[in-house]
């Protein structure tokens, strides 16, 4: 993580913290607001960053909703084979594979047409947006906030042999590329995931191993921001009136960084979406017949010249969503930033 990016450790919290004060001594007549207000207002401003945000929405709810509508869309037909009635419960599953309607065209039945093992693209593209969400939740939502929190503020405020571990795990994890780290370790124990836990188990393993990679440059960025906090003055201050540590940490340390973290998992999201999609495209991640945007992207490569919208629709998607977050990183990081201007 390129914390430039972001405020400096050694600025941000202090020029919040005056710039509310300022607003704090107006004058009575005035209208005075919070930072976390102010900061609102600054990024409903960003109309980039808005738009990214509701477009991005509308991702999220047609892919967790609109999937279990469409599988009640449409008629029953009989399954030329077998002569078996189906619904369009299992034809417009985006695992349910029909070869007789291989790569067809968009119609009234497959909004978007099929693939080469005539599975609907409409469907494998929400369930592959789906995959997407779940592996940002876990990696960025659990294991980068949650461990880089935990471990970051209290090696920055403790230090000592806590401190000194995780510099030293972090220098490891840098040493060696987080990408490749992911591959040999998914390469490796693929085979188990999916013994253990069926098609689904290397999507597990691709989220566990994003997460180790990318947790510890959280912690070390909230190291140096607790680092720089706890010598501010008004830390000294609770100290001296017999304020605990804890106390410390959960009132002024953590609501201080919370926001420059959003910002950082924000623009985390993206990587750790493309890297899931590269391992899904080299065969790492999710297992046919189950979706993502990288398997889809895969499995249309052989088919590029005869049928290049199978490969579009996935990579535009990828594009899109990655775009979305990154644009919303950025909207936050100056909507957090006191030194922005109105």
């Amino acid at each position: 993580m390129d914390t430039d990016r972001y405020l400096e450790p050694d600025t941000a919290p202090t020029q919040l913290t005056q710039e509310y004060l300022m607003e704090e001594s107006l004058e009575p007549g005035l209208h005075s607001t919070s930072p976390w207000r102010d900061s609102f207002r600054r990024f409903l401003r960003d109309k980039r960053a808005v738009g990214a945000l509701v477009l991005l929405a509308i991702f999220i709810l047609a892919s967790l909703f609109l999937l279990p509508i469409y599988e009640h869309i449409g008629p029953v037909i009989s399954e030329r084979h077998g002569f078996v009635h189906i619904g369009p419960a299992k034809y417009h599953s985006p695992t349910y594979v029909d070869n007789l309607v291989e790569n067809a065209p968009a119609s009234s039945l497959h909004w978007l047409g099929t693939n080469y093992a005539g599975q609907d693209i409409f469907a494998r593209l929400l369930a592959g947006i789906q995959v997407s969400l779940f592996v940002a939740v876990i990696v960025v939502g659990v294991m980068d906030v949650g461990l880089g929190i935990i471990f970051g503020v209290l090696a920055g405020y403790y230090g000592g042999i806590l401190d000194t571990l995780l510099a030293r795990f972090t220098d490891l994890i840098f040493a060696f590329p987080g990408l490749l780290f992911a591959v040999l370790v998914t390469g490796l124990f693929r085979q188990a995931a999916l013994d253990r836990f069926g098609n689904d188990g290397p999507l597990y393993l691709v989220a566990i191993t994003l997460g180790l990679t990318i947790w510890p440059q959280m912690a070390r960025y909230v190291r140096g921001q607790t680092l720089s906090l706890k010598e501010q003055q008004f830390i000294e201050a609770s100290r001296t009136i017999g304020t605990s540590s804890n106390q410390i940490i959960l009132r002024h340390i953590l609501p201080n960084i919370l926001s420059l973290i959003f910002v950082a998992a924000t623009l985390d999201i993206s990587g750790t979406i493309i890297n899931e999609g590269v391992l899904s495209l080299i065969g790492l991640g999710v297992q046919a017949p189950g979706s993502s945007l990288g398997l889809m992207i895969q499995e249309s490569l052989a088919n590029i010249p005869y049928f290049p919208m199978e490969a579009i629709l996935p990579s535009l998607t990828l594009t899109i969503i990655v775009l979305a977050f990154s644009f919303i990183g950025d909207g936050l990081r100056d909507a957090f930033d006191p030194r922005s201007k109105d």
